[in-house]
């Protein structure tokens, strides 16, 4: 056996013999370069085929396991979607004088959202809730829901609760964002003055504050069983007056922006 030859172990690590003739090739000095011999040239390329062929097939089954992820991924997402239309269809089969409230919610909050930088996976998260935040009407009897003219206070009370049964509903479902808690909020105001909970400033979080400014603008902008649409200007106007006293400034502001500079309108 020459100096730089080197029995094949065949215990060793995929590429462990490879490193082992890089080493003796790379470690040799001088005169030694003289004792490396055909055969350990051939070793070494054998060696260097054999590795590459194992890197190959792993490189292979990896694709092929991102392959079969990506497509389990599409298929729950897809799930996802028509379990949340599904959702939403039900509240709106119930009320018919706001059929598309909720998906035109949702277009506006995402609107908001991506002005406001949020990722993808949070601007989801928004366009999920903006189709959900109104699921807790199901609890609601429906003559209320579609009554033409005034409710009454007894009324308004069993519809106030509307986002404190949603969150019941949705509060045991893991989503990888707050939609229970953007359901329960997204009546409540920046001054307390909002319900179920009362709460204000900084404990209504982000989403159920951007949540809040897109269903009044589309809530007013629309036709009503007690009233005929308002339109936008004075949906805009609402939120302008009541900026940092009901409703997050940084969201008005931009809500407004898209409106007045960006040109967005509600799609059918």
């Amino acid at each position: 056996m020459s100096y730089i030859t080197a029995e094949k172990n065949l215990d060793t690590e995929p590429g462990e013999n490879l490193r082992i003739w890089a080493d003796k090739f790379l470690t040799a000095k001088g005169g030694e370069f003289d004792k490396i011999s055909p055969a350990d040239v051939k070793n070494l390329v054998l060696e260097l085929k054999m590795h590459q062929a194992q890197l190959e097939m792993q490189n292979e089954e990896l694709h092929r396991a991102e392959a079969e992820v990506q497509h389990s991924l599409e298929k729950l997402t897809k799930a996802l979607d028509g379990t949340v239309l599904a959702l939403a269809n039900t509240v709106e089969m119930r009320d018919p004088y706001t059929a598309g409230h909720q998906r035109r919610v949702a277009q506006l909050a995402c609107a908001i959202a991506r002005e406001m930088g949020f990722s993808a996976e949070r601007v989801e998260g928004m366009r999920v809730l903006g189709c959900l935040h109104d699921i807790g009407k199901i609890a609601i009897p429906a003559e209320i829901l579609s009554k033409p003219g005034r409710i009454s206070p007894m009324e308004f009370t069993l519809i106030k609760d509307h986002p404190r049964m949603g969150y019941e509903i949705i509060k045991d479902i893991d989503f990888p964002f707050p939609l229970a808690k953007g359901i329960l909020q997204h009546h409540e105001r920046l001054n307390g003055s909002g319900y179920p909970l009362g709460i204000s400033g900084p404990d209504i979080i982000l989403e159920a504050r951007i949540l809040g400014v897109a269903d009044v603008v589309e809530a007013m902008a629309s036709h009503r069983p007690y009233r005929m649409a308002l339109g936008i200007d004075q949906a805009l106007e609402e939120i302008s007056r009541n900026r940092g006293i009901l409703y997050d400034p940084e969201v008005v502001d931009i809500c407004l922006k898209i409106f007045t500079e960006k040109g967005f309108s509600f799609s059918t």
